[in-house]
C-alpha cells in the first residue's frame, strides 16, 4: 500500500492550501473571516515582509479567479 497525496483545498482569501475545516496557517483567515492574527507576534520587519507577501498572494490568487470566470 503506498501513500496517497491528499487534495488540499486552497485558502478563499490567500490562496495557500490548507487542511479542510482549519484556520489557514498563512493569512489566519477562516470562513471568510479572520481568526488568527498571523501577524501579532512578529517583530516589524518581519510584518512588513508578511504584509507585502499576503498583498501579492492575495492579488494573484484574485487574478486566477478572474481568469477562471
Amino acid at each position: 500500500m503506498a501513500l496517497k497525496a491528499k487534495n488540499l483545498p486552497d485558502c478563499a482569501k490567500c490562496g495557500s492550501p490548507i487542511l479542510a475545516h482549519t484556520a489557514c496557517g498563512n493569512c489566519g483567515y477562516y470562513g471568510g473571516r479572520e481568526v488568527v492574527n498571523v501577524l501579532a507576534k512578529l517583530d516589524k520587519k518581519e510584518k512588513k515582509m508578511k504584509e507585502k507577501e499576503l498583498a501579492a498572494q492575495e492579488k494573484e490568487h484574485e487574478h486566477h479567479e478572474h481568469k477562471a470566470e
